[in-house]
């Protein structure tokens, strides 16, 4: 398993799949091994119907896992879930990857515009090619635009782009 995947990852993992009551159901998990999603209820004191909500939000990722039976009075399926930590490393290596696609593109339209701007508060920066059309005026505020360095940000986004690089050994 990778050096980041640790007890903090997992938490602010669950954290972003469902707030404080997912850290709390994958705390149950993780110390019963494989329960019901009825006995994580009572544990964590949750409603039953936020539990499922939950588990099957991580389910999708694969984070947990399930295995059905039936019950042998009503005939209901019960399924027992379990942590799957195995699943949680290819999740964030994803998630990053997912990021990474997203910060190349940002830099690439940085890199690739001119931008102006007006310098008031709630105004948006402009391209170049629409500031000429709008005959360098301001849509919103009607104020002279005047060029933006935005050199600081590319220099921010290759920093984040290339530290992504290497966390994910491209």
């Amino acid at each position: 398993m990778l050096s980041f995947v640790d007890e903090k990852t997992l938490h602010k993992v669950a954290e972003a799949f469902g707030g404080e009551e997912a850290v709390q159901i994958v705390g149950c998990l993780k110390e019963t091994g494989e329960t019901t999603d009825d006995d994580i209820a009572a544990k964590t004191e949750i409603r039953l119907n936020t539990v499922r909500k939950i588990l099957y939000k991580l389910y999708d990722h694969s984070l947990v896992g399930l295995r059905r039976s039936r019950d042998k009075n009503t005939g209901w399926f019960i399924f027992h879930w379990r942590l799957q930590l195995d699943q949680l490393e290819g999740f964030i290596l994803n998630q990053k990857r997912r990021v990474l696609e997203k910060l190349e593109a940002r830099l690439r339209y940085e890199q690739d515009h001119d931008f102006y701007y007006c310098s008031t508060e709630g105004c948006n920066r402009i391209p170049f090619e629409d500031a000429m059309e709008l005959v360098f005026r301001c849509p919103t505020c009607n104020k002279l635009l005047m060029h933006f360095d935005n050199g600081e940000l590319k220099n921010t986004l290759a920093q984040k782009v290339e530290q992504l690089r290497k966390e994910l050994g491209d």
